[in-house]
């Protein structure tokens, strides 16, 4: 399995190296550390603190 690709803009971990489906552009890294889920984006305090507003996975820190 390959290992994913996080979004420099976003942090989505995206399972391809296409656009990212939350802003649309292509700046994915291989370099990533940690992952969150988020289920409820309105509900979470730590996708509110991320100022994440989509469900997904994300990474943690993006380099």
């Amino acid at each position: 399995m390959a290992k994913r690709e996080a979004c420099k803009t976003c942090n989505l971990l995206l399972d391809d190296s296409g656009a990212c489906p939350i802003c649309k552009k292509r700046s994915a890294s291989p370099n990533w550390t940690g992952r969150i889920n988020v289920i409820d984006a309105a509900k979470s305090t730590i996708a509110q603190k991320m100022n994440l507003t989509v469900k997904g996975e994300y990474a943690i820190k993006v380099k």
